[in-house]
């Protein structure tokens, strides 16, 4: 069987931690800032994991089991 490529997109937006989780970024925070209040904005510049329902989903885009 040939191997699976990675999505180029996810690849770029996920990372792995240590133990097997996913790490994603917050969106709504590249433009229209002015609007968003410091706390908004300060609180989507910490990542975030990816949701139970959608690790499948995001693993098999990175090619992963």
């Amino acid at each position: 069987m040939p191997k699976i490529k990675t999505n180029s997109g996810a690849k770029k937006r996920f990372a792995l931690t240590g133990s097997g989780k996913i790490k994603r970024k917050h969106a709504y925070h590249s433009h229209i800032l002015t609007k968003k209040t410091k706390k908004q904005k300060r609180n989507l510049t910490h990542s975030g994991l990816v949701s139970k329902a959608d690790q499948g989903n995001v693993r098999s885009l990175l090619g992963l089991k």
